[in-house]
């Protein structure tokens, strides 16, 4: 499950942004109830894009942006409350890890999932059944 984040430079303190991608993959993890689940935890992915002020936008202006974007298969963020809440969370994560610098209002989260089927790990085609069991 791929999580892409997407910082601005200097949202976080440099050298900050490998443990801000650990803390929204435990959170991630810990909202779904999947904590302790090895199969999960092995498939967390994903990467970390930290771009110039020229290069990242909001009102299509210049401006320092953070974007916590995942990836994942159907089962995941399906309920309200999982999805509130982690989006919370996640705002809460870069912001307070920003020193309070970077505006709530400025981070965004988003999930895009995958068509069932098209979950490929190792050169396999995994549907979302195989994924949860």
């Amino acid at each position: 499950m791929p999580l892409t984040l997407t910082l601005t430079e200097g949202v976080l303190p440099a050298g900050q942004e490998q443990l801000a991608f650990t803390r929204l993959s435990d959170a991630m993890i810990k909202w779904h109830g999947w904590t302790g689940n090895a199969a999960i935890t092995a498939n967390i992915v994903g990467s970390i894009h930290i771009l110039p002020v020229s290069q990242t936008f909001s009102g299509s202006q210049p401006a320092s942006v953070a974007f916590v974007e995942w990836k994942v298969p159907a089962f995941a963020f399906s309920s309200r409350e999982i999805q509130s809440g982690y989006i919370e969370e996640a705002t809460s994560i870069i912001h307070a890890m920003s020193g309070g610098r970077q505006p709530r209002e400025r981070i965004w989260v988003n999930v895009v999932h995958a068509v069932d089927g098209a979950w490929g790990i190792g050169g396999m085609a995994l549907t979302n059944a195989q994924l949860a069991g």
